[in-house]
């Protein structure tokens, strides 16, 4: 029975695993292909912004059905449905021949990436013990990082320079893995055995958003809310700015994609590690740990004046920002029963998509007012704090 359990837990981070690189290439995609897709559709700047933001939008609605659905029907049926959705509109990309068709096939891909990835949270935490739950979150989180590296240096190949490829890499994998999770990727064993109650008790134990707002859930829910927004916010200031504000610091556009690089090979370590901490420590430790860590990355980033010193204040924020988010999901998915884990998941995963969509636009806006990259990375601060706060507030009620 052991050897089962753990066979089901491997799978299920494996293939989960999967889609978050595909995720991070996904993420790089828009940056690395912007240049080409403003000259084939011969768009201007404010364009591209909308192009940038269609994307974006889609996680929402994707996020927010994606996790509901799956409480209701099964995670494993959702997610084959939304990765095929963002597989086929990615590709479509590629064959659009008008702004607005773009900007339609870009919102429909990012809808189904939305609603992959609470599902795949969902089911990476549900594949283990709870004791487990942080480690196997962050392990298959962290193939976001690893597909978005995979990709920044895809871009320095000649396959990489044309867009059109970036967009075909971006479809056809999901198509491969597709035939993979329809036939070793098992069902959460949690939500069978919700399947498996009687028709009264399965009727109860079927939650609803309303739940997230229950007298056990209130709290944590506002909570969640909170810190995914902010932090999220910072994330994608982070991932849409980073390589920008390094020539604005005054270094070459090619140093500021090394750092880049250097961002999400640590992301990759530091989501690892920090899931790991997430089991093994008090959460509060964990919590200052991550937010104390990406605070100490964005002073240093301000402070830094060389190049090497700049690679490795970049490198922490990496490791931290994205670890964090990573713990963030993990808490997520512990907080909520099973009922109406994807749910509270999903939900949360939408808010925090408001945040992320809203973070370059305040961070274009501060440059755009004179503030400068060290404005810019200053502003991030407060959102860190903010949302360490709420999530201390957090773990001290769910460890009453």
């Amino acid at each position: 029975m052991q050897k089962s359990d753990n066979r089901h837990a491997i799978v299920t981070v494996a293939i989960c695993f999967l889609i978050a690189v595909i995720e991070g290439l996904d993420i790089q995609a828009a940056g690395i292909a912007a240049a080409g897709i403003r000259e084939h559709f011969g768009l201007d700047s404010s364009q591209l912004g909308v192009f940038f933001s269609a994307g974006i939008l889609g996680l929402l609605p994707g996020a927010l059905l994606g996790g509901r659905v799956a409480d209701r029907i099964g995670r494993k049926k959702v997610l084959i449905f939304s990765t095929a959705v963002f597989a086929i509109f990615t590709l479509c990309t590629v064959w659009v021949n008008s702004f607005s068709s773009l900007l339609v096939v870009r919102f429909l891909a990012g809808a189904g990436l939305g609603a992959a990835m609470p599902i795949l949270i969902t089911l990476a935490a549900e594949a283990v013990t709870p004791q487990n739950r942080g480690r196997a979150v962050g392990l298959m989180y962290c193939g976001m990082p690893v597909g978005a590296a995979i990709l920044s240096l895809i871009a320095t190949t000649e396959f990489g320079s044309h867009w059109k490829n970036v967009f075909y890499l971006g479809g056809l994998l999901p198509l491969i893995v597709i035939p993979l999770m329809i036939y070793l990727l098992p069902e959460s064993k949690e939500y069978l055995k919700t399947q498996n109650q009687s028709a009264d008790a399965k009727a109860a134990s079927q939650g609803s958003f309303k739940d997230l707002f229950n007298s056990k859930n209130l709290f944590r829910t506002m909570c969640i809310w909170v810190s995914y927004f902010f932090t999220l916010m910072v994330v994608y200031i982070m991932l849409s700015w980073l390589p920008s504000l390094f020539t604005e610091l005054g270094f070459t556009r090619k140093e500021g994609a090394t750092a880049q690089f250097y961002f999400m090979v640590s992301a990759t370590i530091g989501t690892i590690i920090l899931g790991m901490l997430t089991d093994r420590w008090k959460k509060a430790y964990v919590i200052i740990l991550m937010y104390g860590g990406i605070l100490a990355g964005l002073i240093a980033l301000n402070a830094s004046s060389s190049l090497a010193q700049m690679y490795m204040a970049a490198a922490l924020v990496g490791a931290f920002v994205i670890g964090c988010q990573g713990v963030l999901y993990a808490f997520g998915s512990m907080v909520y029963p099973t009922e109406v884990r994807g749910t509270g998941v999903g939900v949360g995963s939408a808010v925090g998509r408001v945040g992320a969509m809203l973070g370059p636009v305040v961070a274009g806006q501060l440059l755009v007012s004179g503030f400068g990259a060290a404005g810019v990375i200053s502003a991030a601060i407060p959102c860190i704090i903010i949302s360490a706060v709420f999530m201390l507030l957090l773990v001290r009620r769910i460890e009453q």
